[in-house]
């Protein structure tokens, strides 16, 4: 039974007895009577006056519980003249206003942070309590390649190729460097936050590529620019003086002329190996920037099959040609690039056994070339270290082909990628960025 129901009982009960009390003056004392009745008329109007300055607090309490918990906080009440009820609205007021203004502040801070992490280059990994992803902003989309819907909801194991093993491992305030396909390198750093008195992780990543890229040419080429100017001017110089022993030859023995001759001449073809050894290092150093026109994809990759359609037939290896129905164009250096596609596919014909495939795949929707071959799989060892300059996994290999590829590439901003993505399965894909169609 609610407070204001028991006091209009209570009410009613009291002025019930007081009028049977003032009936039972009637019959004994008129005037009495007449007294009685005029005290019960101003007991009742007295009542009802200390009714409503009962009821309109509980009413205004009421009023104001529902907009808090409906999380209106703009209702507020006018005084109303009574002390004890102008005090209690002047509190309700105050802390709606204190409220409302802490929502505000609160609602600005999320949007500033919102939109922070929309604009910020670092990916953020938002993970819920069980350390599933909850949140990811846009870059994080862009490092992983996916959206966020296949994101959210996650364990971080789920995530493909070397980032789930190296986030789902991730130690707190141990950062960590993500090497991908030995280009793409990230920074990944775990920290946490409290929220409501519990702690909270998430995932900062940092992309490294270009940095790096960027010391790692300052550095090689530096080393190339001195070793090739050395090598060059003692080549020349060696060469001149073995050019001129050709002189001395007929001061010799017949028997030994042939001999020195050849001596000589070795000598002299060793250096200009060498020279052109070193000349490769140079080219590299030298890249000029692209001159992007638009270029037939499907005509460039024919061309690139008839240069190398020697070496093909030799060894017996299939060209499989999956290639869209409509022509595809993109504007890049064609120079430029049919050099990387060379590369590219000599890498993978020495990766295939006599009789192997290479498949050449092209891709409208995103426009893309991928170059397959079924030869053996590249171990992670490797896989993490294929783009670096110098390295090779040849004997003889000078290790520049593929950071060539990589530079060049790189200079038209087409994103790529190298890996196995299964047993006899492994692709180099390049995707062409602003490509058209049927030009």
């Amino acid at each position: 039974m609610s407070l204001r129901l028991q006091f209009l009982l209570f009410v009613t009960l009291i002025h019930a007895v007081l009028l049977v009390l003032a009936a039972q003056l009637r019959h004994i004392n008129v005037p009495l009577f007449i007294g009685a009745e005029v005290l019960l008329l101003v007991s009742i109007g007295l009542t009802v006056q200390l009714y409503r300055g009962f009821v309109r607090p509980f009413q205004l309490i009421a009023a104001g519980t529902e907009a808090m918990q409906a999380k209106d906080f703009s209702l507020k009440f006018v005084p109303v003249g009574q002390r004890e009820m102008d005090q209690l609205i002047g509190v309700y007021n105050h802390m709606i206003d204190e409220l409302r203004r802490e929502r505000v502040t609160q609602h600005e801070k999320s949007f500033l942070l919102d939109s922070l992490l929309r604009a910020s280059p670092a990916g953020v990994l938002l993970l819920s309590f069980d350390g599933t992803i909850e949140s990811v902003n846009p870059a994080a989309e862009r490092m992983l390649q996916l959206p966020a819907t296949a994101l959210l909801g996650q364990p971080l194991a789920a995530l493909p190729g070397a980032w789930g093993t190296a986030l789902s491992t991730l130690l707190p305030d141990a950062p960590q460097v993500v090497r991908l396909s030995g280009v793409q390198t990230y920074r990944a750093h775990r920290a946490h936050f409290l929220d409501r008195g519990f702690t909270r992780y998430f995932i900062l990543l940092e992309e490294l590529t270009q940095e790096l890229i960027r010391q790692e040419k300052q550095a090689y080429e530096q080393l190339i620019r001195m070793m090739t100017h050395e090598i060059n001017n003692s080549i020349g110089a060696i060469n001149s003086i073995l050019q001129s022993f050709h002189h001395y030859a007929p001061q010799l023995r017949p028997d030994d002329q042939p001999d020195f001759r050849e001596a000589l001449d070795v000598s002299i073809q060793r250096n200009i190996n060498l020279s052109n050894f070193v000349g490769g290092f140079a080219n590299l150093v030298r890249l000029p920037p692209p001159t992007l026109q638009p270029t037939d994809v499907h005509a460039l990759l024919h061309q690139l099959a008839r240069l190398l359609h020697v070496v093909s037939e030799r060894r017996q290896i299939t060209w499989r040609w999956q290639l869209t129905d409509e022509p595809l164009w993109a504007s890049l250096d064609q120079q430029q690039l049919e050099q990387a596609l060379l590369n590219i596919a000599k890498n993978a014909l020495e990766a295939l056994p006599d009789g192997g495939t290479l498949t050449v795949r092209t891709q409208l929707s995103p426009p893309l070339i991928e170059l397959e071959n079924n030869g053996p799989s590249i171990p992670p060892e490797v896989q993490q270290r294929l783009f670096m300059p110098f390295f090779s996994t040849k004997r003889d290999g000078q290790g520049i082909g593929l950071t060539l590829v990589r530079d060049i590439l790189l200079q038209h901003q087409f994103p790529f990628r190298l890996e196995t993505v299964a047993p006899g399965r492994t692709v180099f894909t390049i995707w062409l960025g602003e490509a058209r169609v049927g030009e």
